[in-house]
């Protein structure tokens, strides 16, 4: 890795951290509505991840999409904007925390059914490999989805069809407020992908380089073989599982613990022993983010709301108009 390539992964972590941080100041002072579930802390998975591959490789994520979003499509005032409701937002403010999108960016969506965008993933690799098309996709969830159903569906499909996906199972411990021990029969989530049966790595996710090159390797496989893999990266989250979450479920000696492994600190301090930057740059491209998050806030509380007129817009029908049409129907037809 040359030097600019490792200060940009260190900037992409950076702005993950940062605009999680000021988005958690933001739901507090009652700017965001609904669910808001941080990446803080594990912004090494999403970075390596897709930095490894091509921006024409598609990727899939779960609602804990922030950090997906920024490492691909990049746009924090899009972000910022979607999380406050705005018609700027990347889902023109109808998504909010958990349904970031950009189809021109192959950026397809955080998907909040737990387990539901495993088999969207398998058809869009599916969709690649039919057309005759070199694209990767990457499908990445929490060790949560692996006891559903829909996980085994498209893990099952995608070996039998030989597709070129990654599965990326960011295992934070914690299946909501569920430690991982309780609902899995086994340690590692890996062990699944013996069943199907599929290649499979267990890798740190706290650490950007490793995730990188793990994810270089599947993605290069899977587009020299047409096969894919389930990539278990070990990480933790340092928030609850959204803003409503306490987190009492654990202690506070275990969240210090994993904290010592802060993927953002780690990257800081092998880029200092490398002598890539000093304690200065770094501090510069923080406070540049910082300024960047600060213009996200100002762009997102000046954006315009949604037009009422635009409620039914990219739905499949207008509930009103098809009522109007059952009303006007003569009984029997309606019935």
């Amino acid at each position: 890795m040359d030097k600019d390539l490792m200060l940009s992964i260190y900037r992409d972590m950076v702005r993950i951290r940062r605009f999680e941080e000021e988005a958690a100041r933001s739901y507090t002072r009652g700017k965001i509505g609904g669910f808001l579930h941080l990446y803080i802390g594990q912004e090494a998975v999403a970075v390596g991840a897709i930095s490894a591959v091509e921006p024409t490789d598609y990727i899939v994520a779960t609602y804990r999409d922030h950090g997906h979003y920024l490492t691909r499509v990049g746009d924090m005032k899009a972000a910022m904007a979607e999380l406050f409701g705005k018609a700027t937002g990347c889902a023109k403010g109808r998504g909010g925390s958990m349904h970031y999108f950009d189809v021109s960016k192959r950026f397809m969506g955080g998907h909040a059914i737990v387990g539901s965008h495993v088999p969207i993933a398998t058809g869009i690799a599916f969709a690649s490999k039919y057309r005759g098309e070199p694209d990767v996709t990457l499908c990445f969830f929490g060790d949560g989805t692996a006891n559903m159903g829909a996980f085994h569906e498209g893990m099952a499909l995608a070996t039998l069809w030989k597709l070129p996906v990654i599965f990326i199972c960011e295992n934070n411990l914690y299946s909501m407020g569920t430690p991982l021990y309780r609902t899995l029969a086994v340690e590692d989530v890996a062990v699944r992908a013996k069943g199907y049966p599929m290649e499979q790595e267990i890798i740190n996710g706290d650490d950007v380089l490793e995730v990188r090159e793990a994810v270089r390797r599947a993605a290069k496989r899977a587009r020299s073989e047409s096969l894919p893999i389930l990539v278990e990266a070990k990480t933790y989250r340092f928030r609850g599982h959204s803003m409503s979450d306490p987190a009492k479920y654990r202690t506070k000696e275990e969240v210090e613990e994993w904290m010592k492994r802060d993927p953002i600190r780690l990257l800081a301090e092998r880029i200092h022993d490398l002598g890539v930057a000093n304690e200065a740059q770094l501090k510069a491209i923080d406070d540049e983010v910082k300024q960047e998050v600060g213009e996200a806030v100002k762009f997102a509380d000046e954006s315009p709301l949604p037009e009422p007129a635009t409620l039914y817009d990219d739905v499949y029908c207008n509930p009103l108009q098809e009522a109007d049409k059952m009303v006007s129907l003569p009984r029997r037809a309606r019935a």
